[in-house]
């Protein structure tokens, strides 16, 4: 694998270790197990960066490793009481599976929306969401009222709605097509 690729796939690893971290969450029953599958997660996918394709959905690629070490740790551990069957782990990591591709796509959307923002307003919902500040932090920054911000965040963030709704809108009428 070239440097600048290895490089790509720790970005889409580290950047996902959350989106895994829930997607292994919901599929077992106690914390330490969940960090147990991640790792071992994580070393598999690290094995076999070479066969991920650039471009495609890495989230769905890592999920379906993931499953099958969950798959396997309930294999090594059927003398524990709480173990689920197959089916049930089944069903349950493809749903997951599809609420995890969907919140990609929203995250994609979202930032296609925040991109079509004039840059003032990108500038203040980057400001608001920032980690530590707040509301008032950012209306005595800019010397404005708490009220003041408030509604400018507001109409922003209908902005933002609108936005994402019109998107799904039309891309669900193009996937229906």
């Amino acid at each position: 694998m070239k440097p600048e690729e290895t490089e790509s796939f720790v970005q889409l690893l580290t950047a996902n270790q959350s989106l895994l971290y829930a997607y292994i969450r919901s599929l077992l029953p106690d914390s330490q197990s969940v960090q147990d599958v991640l790792q071992e997660t994580n070393m598999v996918l690290w094995r076999r960066s070479e066969e991920f394709e650039a471009g495609t959905n890495f989230i769905a690629w890592a999920c379906k490793v993931a499953y099958f070490q969950v798959l396997a740790f309930y294999r090594d551990n059927k003398r524990d009481s709480m173990v689920f069957n197959v089916e049930l782990v089944s069903m349950l990591a493809k749903q997951n599976e599809e609420k995890l591709a969907g919140s990609q796509d929203l995250q994609r959307i979202l930032s296609r929306c925040l991109a079509k923002l004039p840059e003032q307003s990108r500038r203040l919902i980057q400001e608001r969401y920032a980690p530590g500040a707040s509301v008032q932090s950012i209306a005595k920054e800019q010397g404005r009222s708490v009220g003041a911000v408030s509604q400018m965040l507001y109409r922003i963030r209908q902005l933002l709605q609108e936005c994402v709704q019109k998107t799904l809108a039309s891309e669900q009428g193009e996937n229906l097509s």
